[in-house]
């Protein structure tokens, strides 16, 4: 019988903390790990953003410096691409629309020349691998000099 009272006795007076860091590690840690990958996720897209902004200031600059639309436009596309693919950023479709309607104002006026590049990028190559993609979009205007010969 005294077994038994010693026994209740025990159970009355609880177990302590014995074995609640590992419960509560075991529900902070998956919340945490979450937390830093959402973050990690982030910052990747971001920096891929930033790539595809480095892309279009690039390709704009490419259009603005040529005399006509029609030699603009092929050197905006070949300054965007060569943008992408030097700062390891792969597309799996990449868009570049370029107005270059700036390159025929007359002497004397403004033009300017506006690039808009859009990438589509795999989640896989930004994030913890997963299906689906993001498309990135950025538009930048270049102004091209009012008294350059055109």
């Amino acid at each position: 019988m005294r077994q038994i009272t010693g026994l209740l006795r025990g159970l009355r007076q609880g177990g302590g903390d014995r074995g609640s860091a590992a419960v509560e590690a075991a529900i902070v840690i998956p919340g945490v790990i979450a937390l830093i990958s959402l973050a990690w996720a982030a910052g990747r897209i971001g920096i891929a953003q930033s790539k595809v902004d480095a892309a279009a200031i690039d390709a704009a600059r490419a259009a603005s410096i040529h005399r006509t639309a029609a030699a603009g436009q092929p050197a905006a596309a070949a300054a965007a691409q060569g943008a992408l693919r030097d700062q390891g950023l792969r597309c799996s479709a990449t868009s570049v629309r370029v107005d270059a309607s700036g390159l025929g104002a007359p002497v004397g006026e403004v033009g300017t020349v506006t690039v808009t590049v859009s990438c589509t990028v795999p989640l896989a190559d930004l994030t913890i691998p997963s299906p689906g993609a993001k498309t990135m979009t950025s538009t930048f205007t270049s102004v091209v000099d009012a008294y350059r010969q055109r």
